[in-house]
């Protein structure tokens, strides 16, 4: 087979696997470079391919396995609230950790997600499956346990392919997925964000966003605080530093990002099937605003549950497909 004949076997399949390299990894860099060595090793396979199982199947067996591989040796990765106590607003924020541990967010247009179930039997639909909640809680699973859990409940295989898939039994799988469960929904909030836009309704969200923008953009720490629930999350990876409850975070907005002191903008996007926005402030030397964080909102019906700000500038803003920076004349 030729290598554009190839290409078009495996295209309608890479969204998926993207996610599911992202389901498995929490890291947007690792998920692109686990789908490239599984496509790789397919193209490097594919006269073995029996067709004794779909083509998806036989992909996803791939990529699964070379997402384990990767595991073995990386950390484990986590939001700043599972890495420590919420920290105090009038401290300064302790500085970027250098070791990779963090959770990442994802574009939605490059997950190709849609609403329905990818299979009869999964539990949660695509877009509950990247939300930032979600992959968090997969990240405190055992490497196979996660695996299982994403095989089954999310991509919808039986008990017998994932069985193949790992070299396992259908009882192993079972046990498996049960352990699972139990962890996983311990640490998932009682509605997912899914459930709690489409509750919301377009409308209704627009206008909360749009209200964020104004008042952030404004640098009004009233305005913002007022959009928050009472018990809400500032989160800013890769500082481990994070603040809860409304004046906790209004503190810490009045004396850092919203002092006043440096304007700035932001565009919105959509992260882990999610509000999110480019945030860019102030560079008066290039006259222009420039990147700066990667802002993702949680919702908890009409208030914003959690704000996380990623501050892992170029590379994830040309993930985004955002600009670097912003000239003063188009802001």
């Amino acid at each position: 087979m030729e290598q554009q004949d190839y290409d078009r076997l495996v295209e309608p399949h890479r969204a998926e696997l993207r996610a599911h390299c992202y389901r498995m990894l929490g890291s947007a860099q690792d998920a692109e470079d686990a789908l490239q060595e599984a496509l790789l090793r397919a193209w490097r396979g594919l006269e073995k391919f029996e067709g004794r199982s779909s083509l998806r199947s036989w992909l996803y067996r791939i990529a699964t396995n070379v997402c384990l591989k990767m595991l073995e040796r990386h950390p484990k990765l986590v939001l700043p609230v599972d890495h420590g106590p919420p920290s105090d607003p009038h401290d300064p924020p302790a500085a970027p950790l250098v070791e990779s541990v963090w959770v990442e967010p994802f574009p939605d247009e490059r997950l190709g997600l849609g609403d329905a179930l990818a299979g009869p039997e999964a539990r949660y639909d695509r877009r509950e499956s990247v939300e930032l909640a979600f992959i968090a809680a997969l990240q405190h699973l055992p490497a196979r346990q996660r695996a299982v859990l994403i095989l089954r409940d999310v991509l919808g295989f039986s008990a017998r392919e994932v069985a193949a898939t790992l070299d396992a039994t259908p009882a192993s799988i079972d046990t498996a997925l049960q352990r699972a469960h139990k962890n996983v929904e311990e640490r998932l909030p009682a509605r997912s964000q899914q459930a709690t836009l489409r509750a919301l309704g377009d409308r209704r969200l627009r206008a909360i966003v749009d209200r964020f923008v104004a008042a952030w953009e404004r640098a009004d720490v009233d305005a913002v605080v007022g959009l928050l629930a009472e018990d809400a999350l500032l989160t800013m990876p890769p500082i481990p530093t994070w603040f809860r409850g409304r004046d906790g975070i209004g503190a810490f907005l009045a004396t850092r990002p919203l002092a006043g002191v440096v304007p700035a903008r932001l565009l919105a996007t959509r992260a882990n099937g999610q509000p999110a926005f480019g945030h860019y402030t102030w560079d008066a030397g290039r006259d222009a605003f420039v990147a700066n964080d990667i802002v993702v909102l949680t919702m908890a019906g009409e208030a914003i549950a959690e704000i996380t700000a990623f501050l892992f500038t170029d590379a994830i803003f040309e993930r985004f497909g955002l600009p670097a920076e912003i000239a003063a004349a188009r802001a």
